[in-house]
């Protein structure tokens, strides 16, 4: 989970403050747990000096206000299509596509199709290696690849149904 990624996903829809970004931030990981206000003020220092933030000065209540910037737009669209490998866990990928889920990204079905592509590649190679193990009599192996290709199937059902909601 990135801080940052997560920060700018909330200034895509709209201007905001610290404190309420790390309140919208907190709900988008939903149960990932809570993040520190030092955090997000640090990583919002950070996102102003790479230039994909700027603070746009105070709303009524004397709190600074931040807003995306076009590169901050560009930075998170590219980092939405970026592939997630299956060992980096699955867990980066449901939030990326939170992320983009929450500001309407034009580009979701890409996302899944490209997510759907390596879980594929990793089931054919996952595959083959466990016939080798199981030919071999590697039964603790045959079994650690066995688990991991159930985690796979399971995420490539969940993309299906995502998918299928996103038709209806």
């Amino acid at each position: 989970m990135s801080v940052k990624y997560g920060i700018l996903t909330l200034l895509y829809l709209q201007k905001n403050h610290g404190y309420d970004l790390k309140l919208e931030l907190e709900s988008l990981l939903g149960t990932k747990g809570k993040i520190n206000p030092g955090q997000i003020y640090t990583t919002l220092d950070r996102l102003i000096r790479d230039l994909l933030v700027s603070s746009v000065g105070m709303d009524d209540q004397e709190r600074k206000l931040y807003e995306i910037t076009t590169e901050g737009k560009n930075e998170l669209e590219n980092w939405l299509l970026e592939l997630v490998p299956y060992h980096s866990t699955k867990d980066d990928f449901h939030f990326k596509w939170s992320c983009a889920r929450k500001i309407g990204f034009e580009q979701e079905k890409k996302m899944l199709d490209q997510q759907k592509a390596t879980i594929m590649k990793d089931v054919m190679e996952l595959t083959k290696l466990k016939t080798e193990f199981l030919l071999r009599g590697d039964e603790n192996r045959y079994l650690l690849i066995s688990g991991t290709l159930l985690h796979l199937e399971a995420d490539l059902n969940w993309i299906h149904q995502v998918e299928n909601r996103n038709r209806s």
